[in-house]
């Protein structure tokens, strides 16, 4: 029976560290999100980075093969950037930080996104808007607004406010937006929870402990 993968996890508020997430340890086991090329389609889908009519062209159009080698890239990448985070984590990014980039600017170089100018499709204001597109030519083009994510985190982000989840085991990792920066889980209904549980737990050993010895 094939095992269904759970929904993705966007709790980084950074897409760009969402994507270093769709691997992770979110209770006991490790979940890849981005396994094959179907995962990839479902990662892009519920990122909101990539057109749904796009996903779908690739979905029934590609060879056999190709949506799974372009998700092997990805993963690729994927460890790539994990690595870099790992290194800056922590302080802000300094112009040297650009010489290990290269991998991220070539998947940039191959963007061919353009503007259109239409008429606005809301309905509170009339008038022309321009509309950002792209051109889709092949599969490995679904990498570029991945790479785009992650250059918006790399150019908007102070790299001192990135941090890992303190959950024992935990993988995930985030911005800190909290106001003094006091931000320590992924999630508080998972990670901080089970901190305070096991807190507790230690507290009530401790307190049984020096009853034993006073009794």
């Amino acid at each position: 029976m094939n095992q269904v993968t759970p929904p993705a996890l966007f709790i980084a508020d950074s897409l760009g560290l969402d994507f270093l997430n769709s691997i992770a340890v979110p209770v006991d086991t490790t979940v890849e999100f981005i396994g094959n090329g179907k995962d990839l389609l479902s990662w892009l889908d519920q990122a909101h980075l990539v057109p749904k009519d796009v996903l779908e062209q690739f979905r029934t159009g590609g060879a056999p093969g190709e949506l799974d080698a372009v998700a092997t890239h990805a993963r690729a990448f994927r460890e790539w950037f994990r690595g870099f985070v790992r290194e800056h984590m922590g302080g802000p990014l300094s112009d040297d930080a650009v010489a290990a980039l290269d991998p991220l600017n070539r998947i940039l170089a191959r963007d061919e996104a353009y503007g259109q100018i239409v008429a606005r499709r809301d309905s509170e204001s009339s008038g022309l808007a321009l509309e950002s597109h792209r051109r889709w030519r092949s599969s490995d083009t679904l990498l570029i607004p991945i790479a785009r994510s992650i250059a918006d985190l790399l150019t908007t982000e102070n790299f001192s406010d990135v941090k890992a989840c303190q959950g024992h085991a935990c993988t995930l990792l985030f911005v800190d937006h909290t106001r003094g920066r006091a931000r320590r889980w992924c999630n508080m209904a998972v990670c901080g929870n089970r901190a305070k549980q096991a807190a507790h737990r230690e507290r009530a050993g401790k307190a049984a402990e020096s009853a034993q010895r006073r009794a």
